[in-house]
């Protein structure tokens, strides 16, 4: 028997996929330029071309990556209040108001935990135990998972409490007030048992880091690993590990001992130099733990499957769908920031994310056969310029070679998983997009196409609940029988469907928003 996935469970999935699209829109474009002037900041970078010294320059670059780096060190904040926005039926201010405060108390409460229990380390080894600060409070950096739990727990305490009554002592905190108060009662709790997984997972990471450290396949397995726990913040413990604990090995360089693969690279890469004998002998194997599998995923595997994700889009659609695919890879490409490219699919086809996770650990395994010497840690189209075209014996070509077989396997697999599976990845909605679909769309008459629109789906007493996505509104309708299709199609639309009973979407494309925005006005 066919198991069948409920569609309450389908339309919670998707309502939470789409919450997190508006922290992903944010990152793109702004990762692009972080990445950028990081890159123009780095000495390395510098001294390979020195009119980047000039102090205006520097100056000017550094004040953009300071401004832009604080989005992406509140990446977890973002997510907290895109999460709550988006899952909310109700009172949506309100949710991302108590999702910030869900976020401080989990934050503070986790540090509690670690003070009370001893563990709370040195600020100097604090990254390596998968600490760190978090609007100021050093705790653990739980990354994008803490966002999500404080979002969805804000989103769920406001559609049911923003209504209850107290008794006539307390009647002051109910309603709305009760949202935040609640909220934060309700988050200690997971402040408190967070850390005790984590610990339990951080000891497991440990114990199992011979399968990483293995020639022969562990590059493959340490990468693979490190994607998957991307969505859980995960991903910086495991780096950690294998960068400066002896779970990434003990390396004896000239009479000393080096503990990690980063503190025996930058011994190799930075005081030794390409001339000697340890490069060739270490340097294959420290660099595919960190800098050469991101290469080859960064420059290779991401534009393959943005060439596939728009290669399959369909035609009409073709257009929109292009300069969200083009940010998404060039933001890794550049800066490095893969979150937004494996979030378009990791929560709308969570099937397509297992078939990456194969992938990268398939073929990433033959680093392990190669001699590709390229440092160093952020693997951007930079790194790769400098450390693996500038300096010597890098054996770049190898990486060149592999990362074009990469590029091949990823674009057919992907292109042949999101056919086969009819998966709605950028630009395979079911509905086309068109931006002028009806002459009140092109004169931008949003608030005729929503009075049209209201009318055809039974008045303001027939609607009961109204959200748009990137193309569509979505209604939640009292008796659908009373819907006039065609009247509704008056207002210009280009789809109307019914994905269950009593819920109807009806599609408008990348303008949507702006008749959302005039049938809230209508409703008021």
């Amino acid at each position: 028997m066919k198991f069948k996935i409920p569609q309450s469970w389908k339309d919670g999935i998707q309502t939470f996929g789409r919450s997190l699209l508006l922290p992903i829109a944010l990152l793109a474009p702004i990762g692009m330029v972080m990445g950028l002037t990081n890159a123009l900041t780095q000495g390395y970078m510098i001294e390979r071309f020195t009119f980047l010294g000039g102090a205006t320059l520097q100056n000017t670059f550094n004040a953009i990556k300071g401004i832009t780096s604080v989005i992406f060190n509140n990446i977890p904040l973002l997510f907290a209040m895109g999460v709550a926005y988006g899952v909310a039926k109700k009172e949506k201010g309100l949710a991302v108001f108590a999702a910030v405060v869900s976020y401080l108390t989990l934050n503070m409460t986790m540090n509690v935990y670690l003070t009370l229990t001893g563990t709370l380390a040195a600020p100097e080894v604090a990254s390596q135990l998968g600490q760190g600060a978090v609007l100021g409070i050093q705790t653990l950096k739980i990354e994008s998972l803490g966002g999500i739990i404080s979002g969805l727990l804000a989103a769920k305490v406001t559609d049911k409490f923003y209504r209850v009554e107290f008794p006539l002592v307390f009647a002051f905190f109910g309603g709305k007030k009760s949202v935040p108060i609640i909220s934060f009662f309700l988050t200690i709790p997971f402040g408190f048992a967070i850390p005790v997984v984590w610990t339990v997972f951080t000891k497991f990471l440990i114990s199992i880091s011979w399968i990483f450290m293995n020639d022969y396949f562990g590059a493959g397995a340490y990468y693979s690993l490190n994607r998957a726990l991307i969505p859980f913040g995960l991903h910086h413990v495991l780096s950690s590990v294998v960068r400066f604990t002896e779970a990434g090995g003990t390396y004896l360089i000239n009479g000393q001992e080096y503990v990690g693969v980063l503190n025996a690279m930058n011994e190799v890469l930075f005081n030794l130099g390409p001339a000697s004998p340890y490069c060739g002998e270490l340097m294959p194997t420290l660099t595919r733990y960190i800098a050469v599998p991101q290469m080859l995923t960064t420059l290779f595997r991401f534009p393959a499957i943005g060439l596939a994700m728009y290669h399959t889009a369909f035609k009409q659609n073709k257009k929109i769908a292009k300069g969200v695919i083009i940010t998404c890879v060039m933001t890794a490409f550049l800066g490095n920031i893969t979150e937004p490219l494996e979030f378009s699919f990791l929560f709308i086809a969570p099937q397509l994310f297992l078939v990456y996770l194969l992938l990268s650990f398939v073929m990433t395994i033959p680093l392990g056969f190669l001699s590709i010497s390229i440092g160093y840690i952020r693997g951007t189209i930079f790194d790769f310029g400098i450390f693996g075209l500038l300096y010597d014996n890098t054996h770049w070509v190898q990486l060149v070679v592999l990362g074009v077989i990469n590029a091949v396997v990823f674009y057919y697999v992907f292109k042949y998983f999101i056919k086969r599976w009819d998966l709605e990845t950028p630009g395979r909605e079911p509905f086309e997009l068109h931006e002028s679909s009806s002459q009140l769309l092109k004169d931008r008459n949003y608030l005729e196409m929503a009075t049209i629109t209201l009318e055809g789906l039974g008045g303001q007493s027939n609607i009961t609940r109204v959200e748009n996505c990137i193309s569509r509104l979505r209604v939640d309708l009292v008796d659908p029988s009373l819907v006039n299709q065609e009247k509704i199609r008056e207002a210009g639309c280009t789809g109307i469907f019914f994905p269950s009973e009593k819920h109807v979407h009806v599609v408008f494309g990348p303008h949507v928003e702006f008749v959302k925005n005039e049938m809230d006005d209508l409703i008021g």
